[in-house]
């Protein structure tokens, strides 16, 4: 299944008899960033989490490669999918070279000790997120932003062809974001097909390929990010000017705002 992208057609949520999500139909292609924009309670979240089957969909289907993740049994789907959510955490007391080998579950036995690849498999995941010198400490010590560079090894540890994330940013300082959102476009180039919730435009501008706007829980647009996070566009999702301009230091597409 490697290098096959994810299709969503008709993906539909309900909860309490609202809808959360209203016939979501998009592609993320293999070897892109796909971002997911919108404003707060637009179903960002939840369509992440309609992907990997921790959210019922009522309708629709989502397929990777071809293949409807719903016919696919769950220890199989971990393999494929990985999910980093917003403000990932665990109650376990593991340290963090513990927590990152989680990731390998759906590879490795339950009975018996991790093989010599799955070992080098984590210690190439702590390094991909610069947390090497961290893997002994407990997970419950760190600070939010190594917490969640933690989770993000964790789930590239799992080896997934579909990698989901949620606001991934959330609580990295500045250099950290920067670090993260480069990788994400290394793994993608590698022929990953990574899917990432962003609330910073200029972060989904500079580093997606494809976006996803969405809105009341229906897509509002989809397609090259250049083509689809245009100034109009972000004025009608989230009441602001914008205008879009280059990074002077990096050269990328950026976003300038002002109230509306």
């Amino acid at each position: 299944m490697s290098g096959q992208g994810l299709e969503v057609t008709g993906l539909t949520v309900h909860v309490a008899g609202r809808a959360l999500l209203d016939a979501v139909s998009f592609e993320a292609p293999a070897g892109a960033v796909t971002a997911l924009v919108g404003p707060n309670g637009a179903g960002k979240s939840t369509l992440l989490r309609a992907l990997v089957g921790a959210q019922r969909m009522v309708g629709g289907e989502a397929s990777v490669g071809g293949v409807p993740l719903s016919s696919i049994p769950r220890r199989e789907r971990a393999r494929i999918v990985a999910l980093v959510e917003q403000d990932a955490h665990t109650d376990l007391a593991l340290s963090v070279r513990d927590t990152v080998a989680l990731g390998r579950i759906p590879h490795d036995s339950l009975w018996r000790n991790p093989d010599a690849r799955s070992v080098r498999i984590v210690e190439e995941a702590l390094h991909s997120l610069s947390i090497e010198h961290l893997a002994d400490r407990h997970i419950g010590t760190l600070s939010g932003g190594e917490r969640q560079r933690a989770f993000v090894a964790q789930a590239l540890a799992q080896e997934p062809v579909l990698l989901l994330l949620d606001e991934p940013t959330n609580h990295l300082d500045v250099a950290a974001q920067l670090h993260l959102l480069e990788l994400l476009t290394t793994l993608a180039a590698s022929g990953l097909t990574v899917v990432t919730a962003l609330h910073d435009l200029s972060h989904a501008s500079a580093y997606s390929q494809q976006t996803v706007a969405l809105a009341g829980g229906r897509v509002v647009a989809a397609g090259a990010s250049e083509a689809v996070l245009t100034p109009e566009l972000v004025e009608s999702l989230y009441g602001v000017r914008a205008m879009r301009t280059n990074n002077p230091i990096t050269g990328r597409s950026t976003f300038a705002f002002g109230p509306g």
